[in-house]
């Protein structure tokens, strides 16, 4: 995933005009018609920049487990020393076990590394198939824990399915994670950093497109809603809309960051991570939370 551009902070009254603009686009963009729901935002907390800044993910078992974060300081130096440098968005499956993302700088592979509810790490490498981008963005654990989405950045028309590893009993550390089949989306969608399954045939996903020019708005939170629950060698089908478009607000002017999404079954609570612009990174970068109305 390439590095955002980063300009310096312009003081209090350049954060003031940015608070305005962003709110003067939040309401020129309100939901489509016919969108599920409207996501309403309920609060935020920081994100630390370097444990917090890529991904996030609600755990279910064991019972009152923490909220789990990542960032570049949370890759381990035994995985990062071997070229795995880049940690993308998590998340973790009804039962416990807990995947996150990992590419690296060249190859012609991408790694998930498992945690299974006991605590013991295994790591699964899936080679590159043909046309396949590099980038590991994102991991989404279908609600029957035995499928994994995972996505590419760039502008994409598919989602991939594997099974889920260390879930799915196909799945072993010393073979190849297969691609099993395709999610192919009938709207193409910009640097998705996060997608968080809502129910058995729904995705909320993060976008972080600058341009805009897919949807209206840049950074938007999109809804994929699926012809069928991912399972085996079917594809299936993906309806992409758009929801709204994610907050952005910093004492900085600047590229903001849209990043990794969460969705927790328990309490209906969406959180997305959205990276300030500048040297705010270290300030006033933010995990948002959102209701459905």
């Amino acid at each position: 995933m390439p590095a955002s551009a980063r300009q310096r902070c312009h003081g209090v009254l350049a954060g003031l005009v940015t608070l305005a603009t962003a709110a003067v686009v939040s309401l020129a963009a309100p939901a489509p018609a016919g969108a599920a729901g409207i996501w309403t935002e309920t609060g935020s907390d920081r994100a630390d920049p370097l444990t917090e800044s890529q991904g996030l993910a609600s755990v279910e078992v064991p019972a009152n487990s923490p909220n789990r974060y990542t960032g570049i300081g949370t890759i381990p130096l035994g995985v990062s020393s071997r070229g795995w440098n880049h940690v993308g968005d998590p998340d973790a499956s009804y039962n416990g076990y807990y995947i996150e993302p990992y590419q690296q700088d060249s190859g012609n592979s991408k790694m998930y590394r498992v945690q299974a509810p006991g605590g013991a790490w295994s790591e699964y490498v899936h080679t590159l198939g043909a046309g396949e981008a590099p980038n590991n963005s994102w991991v989404a654990i279908s609600p029957d824990g035995q499928w994994m989405l995972s996505g590419e950045y760039g502008t994409m028309t598919r989602f991939l399915v594997f099974p889920t590893p260390g879930v799915n009993p196909s799945t072993s550390p010393s073979a190849n994670l297969p691609q099993v089949s395709t999610v192919r989306l009938d709207h193409a969608v910009r640097d998705v950093q996060g997608c968080d399954f809502s129910g058995p045939t729904t995705l909320l996903c993060s976008s972080d497109d600058p341009e805009g020019s897919l949807f209206g708005v840049t950074k938007p939170l999109l809804q994929v809603d699926l012809s069928a629950a991912p399972g085996g060698t079917a594809d299936v089908t993906g309806h992409v809309g758009v929801l709204r478009q994610l907050p952005l607000r910093s004492s900085c002017s600047g590229t903001f960051e849209a990043e990794g999404i969460d969705y927790d079954r328990r309490s209906g609570v969406l959180r997305v991570i959205v990276v300030s612009p500048g040297f705010c990174v270290l300030t006033d970068s933010k995990t948002y939370k959102f209701s459905r109305g």
